[in-house]
């Protein structure tokens, strides 16, 4: 059963937790700048949404390296970069149609969501359960996938 994440925005009360949980585990400091998961602010609306890596399953961060740094992980279906192969070329950041990989300026790699290994940080430390770690079945992923998938032309038909 593959998982994944479930944000509901309705729940979010932007504490940034799970920033602050990103950020700790994977670079060891409270740095919302390091973090995986982003916690965007819609000021004049009054509203917060977190937004991460969906997992795409055309994954065009993963198709436009040219190292081959970003792998798919089997048992999680996240993707991930390698380290050791990422040259910091940043060509997967200008693929990515969400804008969810990011620079690490202190390492000169990439960093994007890898789910944690199947244990989400993030999705621990929300205190309102606005990001919860589910069946994929559950999350409506797939719609997700098919609607940003969509064609301009398409997305002009149904507008």
């Amino acid at each position: 059963m593959q998982k994944s994440l479930l944000i509901d925005p309705e729940k979010c009360t932007g504490c940034l937790q799970c920033e602050m949980a990103c950020s700790y585990d994977n670079e060891g400091s409270f740095n919302p700048a390091k973090s995986r998961i982003k916690v965007f602010k819609f000021h004049d609306e009054g509203r917060v949404v977190p937004y991460t890596c969906t997992q795409c399953a055309e994954a065009w961060c993963m198709k436009a390296c040219p190292t081959d740094a970003i792998s798919i992980d089997m048992a999680t279906g996240a993707k991930v970069v390698s380290d050791a192969l990422c040259v910091g070329c940043k060509v997967c950041t200008i693929a990515c149609p969400f804008g969810t990989i990011n620079y690490n300026q202190s390492t000169g790699k990439v960093i994007k969501c890898d789910l944690c290994g199947g244990d989400p940080e993030c999705a621990k430390a929300c205190p309102t359960d606005a990001i919860t770690y589910v069946d994929a079945d559950w999350t409506g992923l797939d719609k997700m996938r098919n609607w940003a998938a969509r064609t301009d032309s398409g997305a002009q038909a149904t507008s």
